[in-house]
Parts: C-alpha cells; sequence; structure tokens
C-alpha cells in the first residue's frame, strides 16, 4: 500500500509528516508527495484509518489517499478532495470519474484523446488495448494502463541528509541566562523531535552563539550513550553557561545535533540497575560545574613510569568485568592527594621514626629503597627513594623522599 498527499504550497510540510510513517518518499512535484505504507497496519489499523492519522498529523487542508500502487494513490490525491482508500482490484472503477487532464500525456496525445471525446479515465480505460497501441503507440498504451489503475512501478525515493540543525536570529541582543534558555529550549525541543521521527538518538550537541561585537561562543556537549531528552540537554547547556558564559550579548543562537542509532541494553535477571544514563550525565553535569571540567570523570592511567599519573576522561559505557577471586591476600594503596609532609629520622641511612601532622611514632619495619626517576629532560622530572614502613601503632605506609630537595612525603597507607 502506498499512501500520497497533495497540499499545494506545502512541500516541507508534507515530508515532514511522511517521515514520520516512513523512510521510502519520493516528491512527485512541489505539492505532491507518495510514500511507502506497507507494514503499518499493526501500528495504526486498516487503512482508513491510517489515513485519518496522517491526515491528523499534517495540521492543514490536504488531500489524502491510499492505494495498493503509486500512481493510483497519486491520481486520487489530485482527484478527489479529502481522504479516499482504494481497496486493491477496485482501482479502475474508483479512477474513473477522473478527469483525463490528470495523466498528463503529451499535447499531441492529449488533442487526439480530445478529438476522440475521451474526457475521463474510465472513458480512456474502456478502448481497446490494441486499437490504443496502433494510434497512441507505447505512450497511449502506458497512459491507459495508468488510467485502469494498474501501475506497477517502484518508489524513487528521495536521499535527503541527516542533517539535525535549528537556529534562531535574535530580534534583540540577549544577555541573560534566563531568556537564552527559553530560546536554547524551543531549538531543542525541535531537533528532539525531528530526531525521534527518525527513530534516531544523539550523543554529540553543538550550540554556536553569534555575539555583539565579539567572537562566536562554542559549547558541545558530548553525551557517553545515544540520548533523546530535551529536558536533560536544556539543563545541562545551562549548567555549562553559566560556568563559561558568553563575553557579550547573543544575537544568534544555532543548534546542531549529531544522529546516531539510539541505545539498546538488556540487562540480566541478577544485575542490580544502575541509574538510567540521563539522570547519571546530568549529575555528572553538576558535579563538573563545580569542581571542573578536568576533575570529573574516569581516570586513565598515562604511558609512564611515573607514580600516580593519570587524567580524567569523560565516563563512556563499557562491559561490566567479571569479578576476580585471589586466593591469597592483596595489600590495597591508598594514596594521599596530595602527598603528606613528614619528617623523618633516619638510623643507619634507615627510617627510624616519622613525625607528620596526621601520623607520629617510631618505625619498626622498614623495606626499601626502591629508587624510580624519570623525565629528567623535561621541566618536571621526578626523582625519589620509596620505602614501605610499619609503625609501632600498627600502620603500614608508602615512604618516600625527593632526593633533589631531600624531603620525606607519605604517599599513603595500605589496607
Amino acid at each position: 500500500m502506498y499512501a500520497c498527499i497533495h497540499a499545494p504550497g506545502n512541500l516541507p510540510l508534507l515530508l515532514e509528516c511522511a517521515r514520520g510513517f516512513s523512510p521510502h518518499i519520493e516528491e512527485i512535484s512541489p505539492d505532491t508527495i507518495v510514500f511507502d505504507v506497507r507494514g503499518l497496519a499493526s501500528l495504526y489499523g486498516p487503512p482508513p484509518q491510517l489515513a485519518r492519522e496522517i491526515d491528523r498529523r499534517i495540521g492543514l487542508s490536504a488531500n489524502i489517499a491510499i492505494a495498493a500502487n503509486p500512481d493510483a494513490a497519486i491520481h486520487a490525491a489530485r482527484g478527489f478532495p479529502g481522504i479516499t482508500v482504494i481497496q486493491p482490484g477496485r482501482e479502475s472503477a474508483a479512477l474513473a470519474p477522473l478527469p483525463i487532464n490528470l495523466l498528463q500525456g503529451s499535447p499531441d496525445t492529449a488533442e487526439i484523446l480530445d478529438l476522440w471525446g475521451i474526457r475521463t479515465f474510465g472513458d480512456f480505460a474502456k478502448l481497446p488495448p490494441l486499437g490504443v497501441a496502433a494510434r497512441l503507440g507505447e505512450e497511449g498504451v502506458c497512459l491507459q494502463s495508468l488510467a485502469r489503475g494498474e501501475g506497477n512501478r517502484q518508489l524513487r525515493p528521495i536521499e535527503d541528509p541527516l542533517q539535525f540543525e535549528e537556529a534562531v536570529e535574535l530580534e534583540y541582543p540577549v544577555d541573560l541566562l534566563e531568556p537564552l534558555s527559553f530560546i536554547l529550549a524551543r531549538l531543542l525541543n525541535e531537533v528532539c523531535r525531528r530526531l525521534g521521527a527518525r527513530a534516531l538518538a544523539t550523543n554529540e550537541i553543538r550550540l554556536r552563539l553569534t555575539l555583539e561585537n565579539a567572537p562566536e561562543h562554542f559549547t558541545i556537549l558530548r553525551l557517553p550513550v545515544p540520548m533523546l531528552d530535551p529536558a536533560a540537554f536544556l539543563k545541562m547547556l545551562q549548567l555549562d553557561l553559566s560556568g563559561n558564559p558568553p563575553a557579550a550579548p547573543v544575537l544568534k543562537a544555532e543548534l546542531t545535533a549529531e544522529p546516531v542509532k539510539p541505545r539498546r541494553t538488556q540487562h540480566g535477571l541478577f544485575v542490580s540497575m544502575s541509574p538510567e544514563p540521563e539522570k547519571l550525565e546530568l549529575t555528572i553535569a553538576r558535579i563538573r560545574h563545580f569542581t571542573g571540567p578536568d576533575k570529573t570523570g574516569a581516570a586513565e592511567l598515562i604511558d609512564t613510569h611515573r607514580p600516580d599519573s593519570f587524567v580524567m576522561r569523560p565516563f563512556s559505557p563499557g562491559t561490566a568485568s567479571q569479578t576476580q577471586t585471589h586466593s591469597n591476600p592483596r595489600l590495597a594503596l591508598r594514596r594521599f592527594r596530595p602527598p603528606k609532609y613528614a619528617q623523618v629520622i633516619l638510623a643507619n641511612d634507615r627510617p627510624a621514626r616519622i613525625n607528620s601532622p596526621s601520623i607520629s611514632g617510631a618505625v619498626v619495619t622498614a623495606k626499601g629503597p626502591w629508587r624510580t626517576s624519570g623525565d629528567w629532560w623535561t621541566q618536571d622530572p621526578w626523582n625519589r627513594d620509596e620505602w614501605d614502613i610499619e609503625t609501632s601503632a600498627g600502620g603500614l605506609y608508602r615512604l618516600y623522599q625527593e632526593l633533589d630537595s631531600r624531603r620525606w612525603f607519605l604517599e599513603g597507607s595500605y589496607d
């Protein structure tokens, strides 16, 4: 089954309505489109109900026709007002009252048919096919087939680029976040509506603000998983703009969303539920607003031997790792950030007593030293001796001495 919409002067609105039902859309003319509606009966019911749903969504006066082939639907939409549903096998009878000029043949063929007194599709369909072929040739045979509703061609779908952009040019400059939020909410709602109509989501949103007498302001939201929640997007943009506001009043706002397939996950029956990605990302955005962009995310080790070297990367989805069990107990070092300054008394070049703001006492056991150094060719080298010590109170600690400054620090405690 194929549906056709005919509404003069509203091609963008026709295409937007058709995309909500099918990705296979053919543009016949600036006022007519036809699209494939096969398989939609389970969602919208039989063809009459589907036609009413199309009429409800389009929101303007239009002719809508549904037929078993594209050409029959096109002719019915152009010739009959309102909603027309042609049952399979009834195309010839349904199209019979239509004027012959809807076939849009060549001027010579139209003149011959007029001389013959052919005024409707029904009149043309009754002519003998052999006589039509002898007098009108191949064009006449094709036109008579269309008049009988016997077209069987395939659609030639349009291939429009997947670009989801919205922009608004402001009448007056906006220099406050609250009125700007209303504009962003409108842009986000429209972009998310268009993404949802194509069964898509987004993992990156780019905002470009044209400023008054100042360079453009750019904001990029990179999401760990595909999302489609305009309210969450708006809150993230508000947090970003409040922490990094534009340098001047805003003249124009442009919003772009990167389309991706939506996230589909299936959880195990015995796996605890994790927070929804939208709520988790919004919480992370709030934390990032207070702590800064380089202090929120997942720690990623740097390719170096320097102790405690890592950077913070944005969270990204990953597979849950299986918990590994070890037969032998292992110690874990709980690092102090920053390391705690300490005073150390040596005996025979080994730590004998330690004094620091939080830990003091005699050292009963000291293992080391283990020397580590590197980056001597840079502005920030390291060169130190490390010790593992046990105090008289029973605590186990990592202690190190910076060899260049001769200062001691407590790096962490062992659990």
